[in-house]
């Protein structure tokens, strides 16, 4: 054998009791799992490099459901924000605007749309056009796997651009067609952003369309829904039913009850989830452990103020008129990009721009509609913000129901990031199992490894199992926890020393090593 684990406490992603054994790998499989018992009296199993694990927890490695990594994976192949917390597998594409399918137009748009997500991509060679020329891309060389969702505003956007109307037949055949086709390039499903422009802009009946499509070809829907503001309950309702009417399996982005028309309602939404789990919809959720959401601030502005594309949302925004009535949307209305929530400027953080003359903003409360209209004019919509509008006792409630999965939706770009692209992970392992005691260890664990496994149909990961892939993290559970602070949102956690994909290092003793162990996880291989 290559490496043996030696007296690890495995807890193997089941759900249940942990045991104490030694685990040996090969070829970067588990090959071997002597428990403490059988081991008595007998020869042990040894390799070319035996590792003590005494005292350390042993389990499969974390999957982020909900990552923003998209480009960040090809500039940065140390990648440490995620490897450091044990993550071995991240899904990218979310919230329906990502880099694939796309012509050269749509590449262009697409890129600047989200700039405040993942940079003006400057840095990379975008030579893909296709799901499978991104996901070959990948194949390269990256620090961890990744899956990728088709985004369906990305999609919208190649089929018919920026305008705010239902699609035509024919730009709905190629919408679907361009679905099809990534999906059978490796795709696990479809993304959406019903907060976002131009995705947002399709009503129930093209959504549903295209979820059938998904459905065909065994994948799941992702939708960043319509709301988690004052129409929370409704957003989840639609979801769940146009997903029925499909017969797609449905999991549920960052599921939150954000804003203070929802506090304490989590149990109203789970109560919704579990009528339809019983009635036999298939179901997940994802959920990052902060109160405090992340998004672009151009994201908060009415979906009017966005027809045409980011110059379109730039030019109304230098008119007077136009922008008085952006403020007022905003204001005293209420926008859909704020969730149908009249906004509150004390609650919206700046954390990144991409001018770096406009630094000095970061890290500070917006003071109103006259310096949010300036930010995003000089910074020409690039900038990121926090959202403080969570509740602790919604955050706690949904995060134990029996399908939830973590995600940590994490933005990697700006000065001062949410710390949950940093620390989504030990902060679960070390606030919420350890100090909170919300979760046991070994519930966690399966929320973080084997229920998203399940969700990406990999046949072979999620568990500490013999004749799995060996993508495995080792932590003590006295110990761990997020570094990441919204001060210093980038500090890497502690009581993580080892970190393996696919049988090889890529943490070793805390350090990141120079392995690129990642490539695509594709649904082709999976079917």
């Amino acid at each position: 054998m290559d490496l043996v684990f030696r007296d690890a406490e495995v807890v193997d992603g089941s759900g249940g009791d942990s045991y104490r054994a030694d685990v040996g790998i090969e070829d970067g499989r588990i090959v071997s799992i002597v428990k403490e018992a059988a081991a008595a009296g007998c020869q042990r199993p040894t390799a070319r490099r035996v590792l003590d694990a005494e005292g350390l927890a042993l389990a499969p490695g974390f999957i982020d459901m909900h990552a923003h990594s998209d480009l960040a994976l090809l500039r940065d192949p140390d990648h440490s924000a995620k490897a450091a917390q044990g993550v071995t597998l991240e899904v990218l594409g979310q919230d329906g605007l990502s880099y694939a399918p796309v012509d050269d137009r749509t590449l262009d748009e697409v890129r600047r749309a989200i700039t405040g997500w993942n940079g003006d991509g400057a840095d990379v060679d975008f030579d893909w056009r296709t799901v499978g020329g991104y996901l070959d891309r990948l194949d390269r060389g990256i620090a961890v796997n990744a899956a990728y969702l088709v985004p369906q505003g990305t999609v919208r956007m190649y089929a018919m651009g920026w305008e705010d109307r239902p699609a035509t037949e024919p730009e709905l055949d190629r919408m679907r067609q361009l679905v099809a086709e990534g999906l059978e390039q490796g795709a696990v499903g479809m993304s959406s952003g019903l907060t976002y422009t131009p995705g947002m802009y399709a009503p129930d009946s093209e959504l549903t369309a295209l979820c059938r499509v998904v459905a065909e070809h065994g994948g799941y829907y992702c939708p960043h829904h319509r709301s988690y503001g004052a129409g929370a309950l409704r957003a989840y309702a639609e979801m769940v039913a146009l997903t029925r009417e499909a017969g797609c399996a449905l999991h549920l982005a960052h599921a939150t009850m954000n804003f203070d028309v929802n506090e304490g309602r989590a149990p109203e939404l789970l109560a919704l989830l579990d009528e339809a789990l019983d009635g036999g919809a298939d179901i997940s959720l994802d959920t990052y452990p902060y109160t405090p959401g992340s998004t672009t601030l151009l994201a908060l502005l009415p979906s009017w103020a966005s027809e045409g594309g980011p110059e379109a949302a730039l030019s109304r925004l230098r008119d007077d008129a136009t922008a008085e009535r952006i403020r007022h949307h905003l204001e005293e209305l209420g926008s859909d990009g704020c969730h149908g929530v009249p906004v509150d400027w004390t609650t919206i953080e700046v954390s990144g721009v991409t001018d770096p003359a406009l630094t000095d903003h970061v890290g500070r409360r917006v003071d109103g509609w006259s310096t949010a209209r300036r930010l995003l004019l000089d910074d020409r919509l690039g900038t990121t913000i926090l959202q403080h509008v969570g509740h602790e006792e919604n955050v706690r409630t949904i995060m134990r129901h029996r399908v939830h999965t973590g995600g940590s939706d994490g933005i990697l770009q700006g000065r001062k990031p949410h710390p949950r692209a940093y620390g989504t992970f030990p902060e679960y392992l070390g606030r919420y199992v350890r100090e909170l005691g919300v979760l046991s260890l070994e519930e966690c664990v399966a929320h973080l490894t084997s229920r998203p496994a399940s969700r990406l149909r990999l046949p072979d990961r999620g568990l500490v199992k013999e004749g799995y892939v060996a993508d495995l993290v080792l932590f003590d559970p006295t110990t761990v926890a997020s570094g990441a602070t919204y001060e210093n949102p980038r500090t890497l956690p502690v009581g993580i020393p080892h970190v393996l994909v696919d049988g090889r290092f890529v943490m070793e003793d805390g350090r990141r090593t120079d392995v690129l162990a990642g490539r695509s996880v594709r649904r082709t291989e999976l079917r």
